[in-house]
């Protein structure tokens, strides 16, 4: 499946991967900042924003759909790939089962384990928004901030609406693969028969908890060259909380190994 994307920029190519119920779009204006010395590559994964809705979500799946649009775009060379949360996991997906397409692999703020979960509550509340009879946005904003206390959660779901031209709202999101699928979302990558060994960073919000200490094991097992920085003042959302503190850990690294 070749995935939506926009492009922009010049240079390197790097590939950014947003996280669950996410799209491109949460991205850009950080993207834009990397644009000037990268040609900055925004993908919408599977059953989110703008790609096509299928059955079935899997990291399997959404690695092979990046490979697929890669190819699409002649990165047969590869391209540095950084994925957040859901992006960061079909990230590490990609560079085990594709290694020779990531240059460099930058993951932000998960881990190659399995997570207890924690989104059903958001995704119900998704589900159970009416849309018959809706004629405003404020609307459909009311009854999710009736079930999702976090405001910030509620204007981040709230970039997943569409109008059509009949005025009827509905979301851009394959919403029901998502829920049959979450399972496969909590999973750790599927590991392949050797780890990957091309230069690696882990970046961790100080303020979250996805990527505990107890994991470092697991990321030497099957990332043995990876680095991990901690980013002050940022929660999950590293990009939205401290994007100026981000962008330097992303460029000292790719300075540092930077080998064409």
């Amino acid at each position: 499946m070749q995935l939506h994307f926009k492009s922009f920029g010049s240079g390197d190519p790097i590939i950014i991967l947003h996280g669950m119920l996410g799209m491109l779009d949460n991205w850009q204006s950080f993207g834009r900042e990397l644009s000037t010395n990268h040609l900055v590559y925004l993908i919408d994964l599977r059953n989110h924003g703008k790609s096509d809705h299928n059955q079935t979500i899997s990291y399997t799946e959404m690695a092979n759909d990046v490979r697929e649009t890669m190819e699409s775009q002649w990165m047969y060379d590869g391209a540095i790939v950084m994925g957040h949360s859901m992006g960061g996991k079909t990230a590490m997906q990609l560079a085990l089962d594709h290694p020779s397409l990531v240059k460099m692999l930058i993951v932000v703020d998960i881990a190659p384990v399995q997570y207890q979960g924690g989104h059903e509550k958001i995704i119900e509340a998704l589900q159970n928004i009416n849309f018959v009879g809706i004629n405003s946005r404020q609307e459909i904003s009311d009854q999710l901030a009736d079930k999702i206390d976090d405001k910030s959660i509620v204007n981040f779901l709230m970039k997943n609406l569409s109008r059509s031209k009949d005025g009827s709202f509905a979301w851009k999101m394959n919403l029901k693969a998502i829920a049959n699928g979450y399972s496969n979302l909590l999973a750790a990558p599927t590991y392949s028969e050797t780890p990957y060994i091309g230069p690696t960073l882990f970046i961790k919000g100080a303020n979250s908890n996805y990527l505990a200490s107890d994991y470092e094991s697991r990321i030497r097992t099957w990332f043995p060259n990876a680095v991990i920085k901690t980013i002050a003042g940022a929660g999950h959302w590293v990009h939205a909380d401290q994007p100026v503190q981000l962008k330097k850990v992303l460029e000292d690294f790719i300075s540092e190994h930077h080998t064409s």
